[in-house]
């Protein structure tokens, strides 16, 4: 009799902490947005162009290094609306594509983002630039939806620091790129 209660009590117990999870899981907001700016020495269409032609993309992003056997391919137009860019890779970069949405010379380039593997998702990414005298503002955005699953994971990984970090090793790559195709 004391098992069957002691039993029935930790299964109580397990019970109320699967709850509390769920709940606390469910009120963590519902959308996600990161975002990292740079400034750089070149003119806004000189860095719209390396983020508008998707084929440029392997000198800066921070992705690009990280699996050197990176199985790339490319569909659509070579720039702007419609281009399409695929990838598979090992565990760390997973696969997925990109395709630009919408593409506004010198102002913005906007992309739907398909992640496939590790997980599945859907978000949006998004680039600005604002000319300033010589230089251009450039500002990189990752935004979508919190499904279950990502607020659970988000009670134990920061997503800002995680993928802000790697935003930020991008636009420096992006801006050393920029920078020297201007001096050439």
């Amino acid at each position: 009799m004391k098992r069957k209660s002691m039993i029935s009590n930790i299964l109580i117990a397990l019970a109320v902490v699967v709850l509390l999870f769920v709940i606390v899981v469910a009120t963590r907001p519902a959308d996600f947005r990161v975002t990292r700016s740079a400034t750089i020495s070149a003119p806004a269409e000189a860095v719209f162009a390396q983020v508008n032609d998707l084929r440029k993309w392997g000198a800066w992003s921070p992705w690009e290094k990280i699996d050197p056997a990176l199985r790339r391919t490319f569909e659509g137009p070579s720039a702007g609306i419609g281009a399409i860019y695929r990838w598979v890779g090992n565990k760390k970069v997973g696969e997925g594509s990109m395709t630009i949405t919408e593409s506004r010379p010198g102002e913005l380039v906007r992309f739907k983002l398909e992640f496939l593997r590790p997980f599945k998702a859907t978000n949006t990414a998004e680039f600005t630039f604002k000319q300033q005298g010589n230089q251009t503002v450039v500002t990189w955005g990752i935004f979508g939806e919190n499904n279950f699953m990502s607020k659970a994971v988000g009670l134990f990984m920061n997503m800002d620091k995680m993928v802000g970090g790697q935003l930020e090793q991008g636009l420096a790559q992006m801006k050393s790129v920029a920078e020297a195709a201007g001096k050439s």
